[in-house]
């Protein structure tokens, strides 16, 4: 449809909409709907904010899906990170979609974690709202798509009207996805009758992605960690010659990976059926039973999901009590050190057992993400990955983790790994490569900080860049100390920080480092350096933010509510930004 309005009209109105940040677009919006309200309206044109808290990337591409559909079937769409707008924005809008992700064990995103909290503060009157959610997580998690849960409540809560109801996604998300974003442009119908309300992208088709990933060979596979080490980290090296794909320090190698042989063999003794049955899986089609266990379904993870599936073939009293939280101890306790083939000795399964019952149980075998640790500009047309291989032992069984030991034990050089990429967006180097940086990566935590200071070097910027490593052992586990030392004397690396934990009596980790050095680090910040955290969530990335509000507060006498509000800030302006895991 062409613009009604005149050349001076559609000048102020291109100069004005130019200069708006995310929560004016949306009051601006509303603002025009309302005055539209009063005249006789010709179609069922909707103003709508579709928004998205997202951590590793796959509820804002889950969003920018449905931004899309809305613009092509006619409505306004404005698509609003979490980060960028408050929960009080909301009561000048008229229809919301909420694509939300949960992170760990039911928290929300980085990036999405002060917006949560203001939401479930209340205090805010949302009727004339119309809203529906579509929660992503993990059913190996037990608090399940929790942020999204709770943000639909919430919403409620405050007065907003529910279009349709929440769909929760599990890792596998895309036939959930279609099955939401079906019904809501069904509930909210289409701008003009003419409208396609097809939701299929126009978007060029992508070669290799995660329904048709690409088969890269395995350039190199070297153990980089010492023989007495307690760990075993390697770096794996892919060619990516003939993929099209092209990716940035900060971005994600996703690993489609395979169930090892004797972990398949385990579920086939347990159950007594032969590889060689026939089954038929969603989206796949007719495989033998063998196939579908080794290379297309999650055996290992517990979930209660794949507890009840099996406890409904089994009729097994014990476990339905487990389940139901009748016993002394917990599902979530029980499961713990756990896997499938625990569950499935746990049971007594029916001798009338079929393959295609067995594999009903089981969810798709989802991909690994792992950090990038090479830049383009040094590598072309390969990828590198830091890779730490699970291996441990629980309830007299060896355990081990599906991806890690796959790339460990199955990656040689030569063999093909199916692999694609995916974007983060929200761990990126600084625009202005003038920009100091702070990186903190213990472990394979190094992985993107490799990415970064190689880019840097390439490109010749003059940052500077600090980076705090550490390990248990110096002489074990001092992962890249060449490469990093190189980069020292090249002066690529203006200052290391090394924290051995295992090297004398009392631990010494990265965040102890910090405090070492906390006044140069707070002058960095001060002279605007952006500050990354790559590695463990549960405990490394929460000792570092607590260290850095120490800092902030000490440094820059500010009391610990300052120092957090400073901190806040730096998120705000994506200059503290984390890869956690």
């Amino acid at each position: 449809m062409s613009s009604p309005l005149d050349q001076n009209q559609q000048a102020l109105l291109d100069s004005l909409t130019a200069s708006l940040n995310p929560t004016q677009a949306i009051w601006i919006s509303g603002y025009t709907a309302a005055l539209g309200k009063g005249a006789a309206a010709t179609t069922n044109n909707k103003n709508i904010t579709i928004l998205y808290g997202t951590e590793s990337g796959n509820s804002e591409m889950l969003a920018e899906k449905v931004s899309k559909a809305a613009k092509k079937q006619g409505h306004k769409a404005t698509l609003t990170n979490m980060a960028d707008i408050a929960p009080k924005d909301l009561a000048g809008i008229d229809t919301l979609f909420v694509v939300i992700s949960t992170w760990g064990d039911g928290e929300p995103p980085e990036t999405a974690e002060t917006f949560y909290n203001e939401l479930m503060q209340g205090g805010i009157d949302l009727k004339g709202l119309n809203f529906s959610v579509c929660a992503l997580g993990d059913t190996s998690y037990e608090k399940f798509c929790q942020t999204g849960i709770d943000i639909d409540q919430q919403l409620e809560k405050l007065g907003a009207k529910r279009i349709a109801d929440r769909v929760d996604c599990d890792v596998d998300f895309d036939e959930t996805f279609a099955t939401w974003e079906k019904i809501i442009w069904e509930k909210l119908g289409s701008a003009t009758a003419t409208s396609d309300i097809s939701t299929t992208s126009n978007d060029p088709a992508i070669a290799f992605d995660k329904k048709n990933p690409f088969p890269a060979e395995v350039i190199d596979n070297v153990l980089l960690s010492g023989a007495c080490s307690a760990k075993e980290t390697i770096h794996v090296e892919f060619s990516l010659e003939g993929s099209g794909f092209q990716y940035e320090p900060g971005d994600v190698l996703c690993v489609i990976p395979q169930n090892a042989e004797d972990t398949v063999s385990n579920i086939l003794s347990a159950t007594d059926i032969t590889s060689s049955a026939e089954v038929e899986l969603k989206n796949i089609g007719k495989v033998t039973l063998g196939n579908a266990l080794k290379n297309h379904l999650d055996i290992t993870s517990i979930s209660k999901k794949v507890a009840t599936n099996i406890q409904t073939l089994s009729s097994s009293d014990e476990l339905a009590s487990l389940i139901a939280g009748e016993e002394e101890i917990s599902f979530k306790d029980w499961s713990y050190g756990r896997e499938i083939i625990d569950l499935l000795e746990f049971v007594t399964l029916p001798a009338t057992l079929t393959a295609q019952q067995l594999v009903n149980c089981f969810r798709t075998l989802p991909p690994r993400l792992y950090s990038i640790a090479s830049s383009p500009a040094a590598h072309p047309d390969e990828v590198h990955l830091t890779v730490a291989a699970v291996r441990y032992q629980t309830y007299d069984k060896e355990r081990k983790g599906v991806a890690s030991t796959y790339l460990a034990d199955n990656a040689t050089k030569g063999t093909k790994v199916n692999v694609y990429l995916h974007k983060n967006k929200n761990f990126r180097l600084p625009e202005n490569s003038d920009t100091p940086i702070i990186m903190v990566g213990p472990g394979t935590g190094i992985a993107p900080f490799r990415a970064f200071i190689e880019q840097r070097a390439e490109d010749q910027a003059n940052g500077k860049n600090w980076l705090f490593f550490g390990d248990q052992k110096y002489n074990e586990d001092f992962l890249y100390q060449l490469e990093l030392q190189d980069h020292l004397k090249t002066g690529a690396l203006t200052k290391l920080d090394l924290a051995f934990s295992r090297d004398q009596p009392e631990k010494v980790y990265v965040q102890h480092k910090m405090l070492e050095s906390a006044p140069e680090l707070w002058a960095w910040l001060e002279q605007g350096a952006h500050f990354y955290v790559c590695g463990d969530a549960s405990r490394m990335a929460k000792d570092v933010n607590d260290t850095l509000i120490e800092i902030i507060s000490t440094q820059g006498n500010k009391s610990t509510e300052q120092a957090t509000e400073y901190l806040n800030a730096l998120k705000k302006a994506k200059r503290y930004q984390r890869d956690v895991y």
